[in-house]
């Protein structure tokens, strides 16, 4: 099975070490990468990099300010690095007119994108599966309003109290990637927070979301958000353990 790692897992060695931080992904086991920004490196750069480490740049976060504001650079980045998946990681969803301008920009920016080739993701948090201020859910908005596909955080979603393999399955037709990490839920509409521990150390059902993931044909990107103690150590246990599945 081949599995992605989300660099926010190694954000204590990228802000320094990028090209370190790739290195260690590819020793630990990992055949993916998704980005969480690219840390001035021109992309050139960055695809040497990931060719020299044998990596597959499956997918970027890309911030909304940056897709939104900053279309055209963004998009010829992606172009230049070769990655065909731009995953908005989040944007405004808190109000009515929030979600409005959200749903307005994917739908002014993702035929663009998709003219090139590639596809636009929202990733989901605990909070777009509750009520924002004006009672409206924000994971239904986008999928109502809007035609993007989703990388679904199977934690969050757990963490909001759902139960991530059937949302999954509710979003199957638009579904390419999710998010496998573990935590302790807390279930908190106020801060939407949890506690985060590597994968198979925490209570999400991690074992069935990730043999569905595989039934369902989708990419895995693991995401680990301990740094414990470190993001490298915390990374290798998420990875060590899935390896064991396989046994």
């Amino acid at each position: 099975m081949k599995y992605g790692i989300q660099m926010y897992s190694l954000r204590d060695v990228t802000v320094n070490d990028f090209e370190g931080a790739l290195k260690a992904a590819a020793e630990m086991g990992y055949k993916m990468v998704e980005t969480a920004g690219f840390f001035k490196h021109p992309a050139e750069e960055v695809k040497a990099m990931l060719e020299h480490y044998g990596l597959e740049l499956c997918s970027t976060h890309t911030g909304y300010t940056d897709l939104f504001d900053k279309f055209d650079d963004t998009l010829e980045y992606h172009k230049k690095v070769g990655c065909k998946n731009i995953i908005l990681p989040s944007a405004p969803f808190k109000t009515r007119e929030a979600i409005t301008y959200t749903v307005d920009s994917i739908n002014r920016f993702q035929p663009i994108i998709e003219a090139e080739g590639m596809k636009l993701h929202y990733h989901n948090h605990s909070k777009e599966f509750w009520p924002n201020y004006d009672g409206q859910i924000a994971e239904d908005e986008f999928a109502k309003r809007t035609n993007v596909n989703f990388e679904l955080d199977t934690f969050w979603v757990y963490n909001a109290g759902l139960d991530p393999l059937a949302v999954m399955e509710q979003y199957k037709d638009r579904l390419y990637f999710i998010h496998l990490k573990d935590g302790i839920a807390e279930r908190d509409s106020e801060t939407g927070k949890a506690i985060g521990k590597s994968v198979g150390s925490g209570n999400a059902p991690v074992v069935d979301v990730r043999n569905k993931a595989i039934e369902m044909g989708l990419n895995i990107v693991i995401e680990s958000e301990g740094l414990d103690p470190t993001g490298p150590e915390e990374a290798k246990r998420c990875i060590d353990f899935l390896m064991e599945l396989e046994k």
